[in-house]
């Protein structure tokens, strides 16, 4: 492999001024810049990304930082951000967080350490303060952070409310939720939707709604006690795809058929939901434009280009399919 020396030498300059040319700092007439060029390019020589890095104190990298990338709304996330990044001139680095605050603030600090020149994260445990003593550009995704962070967002509560009235018109009296985690902003406000539509309804109680942690297999066990002690649950609107597959599971399990005895509906619109069986009504979220949007925002507040808009939340619809 060719080095910056080898370079020199074939260009018949010093080491300093194929520095200069690769960072495009300081002055390198033009014919002295050509030879360079020529020589980058017959050698095919590389520059260390990393020594570039150190030097600039910068790279041409961005950070991305999810829950849990085994949820496919964050690998489809990810590959919008990812192409994008690529088409603007960006690598991703990928960081997976399991919600811990510890495990965030340690990718934060490698990330900085990194020169990263921006960050995308879905945070609930990251603060204002936090943000801002990173003296970087950052956007929060899916989950809002901060009232003054550039942000993009989806209609949570209205698309929890749309998916709870579909369940009525289907005819469903006894409507049950998979919340998701508690605390977590999205899934609080896809719990007040739930309950601005069943809460003065007779029925309405409690311990119809169910934590399944936005995670398949605590829905399936939370699932399993819901319609054990509640026989009479004729829908449920879960508050994220992978945990109304964990619901349908459960059904298969009692014997229930669906739609016919159970209707369930998610939210997010991952492409899994579509290859299933019964394929899943959902409340689609705008995947891939959240990831392209915030990324693209990203790009424009590191490059310190005028950004229009800095706070977005997008809006949902209900894609309806077999198992309602």
């Amino acid at each position: 492999m060719a080095s910056i020396k080898d370079v020199a030498q074939r260009a018949g300059v010093s080491v300093a001024t194929v520095s200069r040319v690769l960072n495009d700092k300081g002055y390198v007439g033009h014919n002295t810049r050509e030879k360079v060029e020529q020589a980058i390019s017959s050698l095919n020589y590389k520059p260390n990304e990393v020594a570039r890095s150190l030097f600039k104190k910068q790279s041409s990298t961005v950070g991305l930082i999810v829950p849990s990338i085994m949820n496919p709304f964050f690998t489809e996330l990810a590959r919008a951000v990812e192409d994008t990044a690529s088409k603007l001139g960006y690598n991703v680095i990928l960081c997976n967080s399991d919600g811990n605050s510890e495990k965030e603030q340690g990718y934060l600090d490698v990330l900085q350490q990194n020169y990263v020149n921006g960050i995308i994260i879905s945070s609930n445990t990251l603060t204002a303060e936090q943000v801002e003593s990173l003296n970087i550009p950052i956007v929060s995704i899916d989950r809002e952070i901060s009232s003054g962070l550039p942000t993009i967002v989806v209609e949570n509560k209205r698309g929890a409310a749309v998916a709870t009235r579909f369940l009525q018109k289907k005819g469903c009296k006894r409507i049950a939720h998979i919340r998701g985690t508690v605390g977590v902003v999205n899934a609080e406000e896809r719990f007040e939707g739930y309950k601005e539509v069943v809460s003065s309804e007779p029925w309405y109680q409690e311990s119809y709604i169910v934590n399944g942690n936005y995670d398949m297999q605590t829905s399936i066990q939370a699932t399993l006690a819901l319609l054990e002690r509640h026989p009479e649950i004729d829908g449920i609107f879960a508050a994220n795809d992978i945990m109304a597959i964990g619901a349908i599971k459960v059904a298969h399990q009692l014997g229930l058929k669906i739609p016919e005895q159970l209707s369930i509906v998610g939210f997010d619109g991952i492409a899994l939901t579509n290859v299933m069986t019964p394929e899943l009504t959902t409340i689609v979220q705008p995947i891939y434009e959240l990831g392209e949007k915030a990324t693209t925002m990203l790009v424009g507040l590191m490059r310190q280009q005028p950004v229009e808009e800095t706070y977005y939340r997008l809006d949902v619809e209900l894609v309806e399919k077999n198992s309602t």
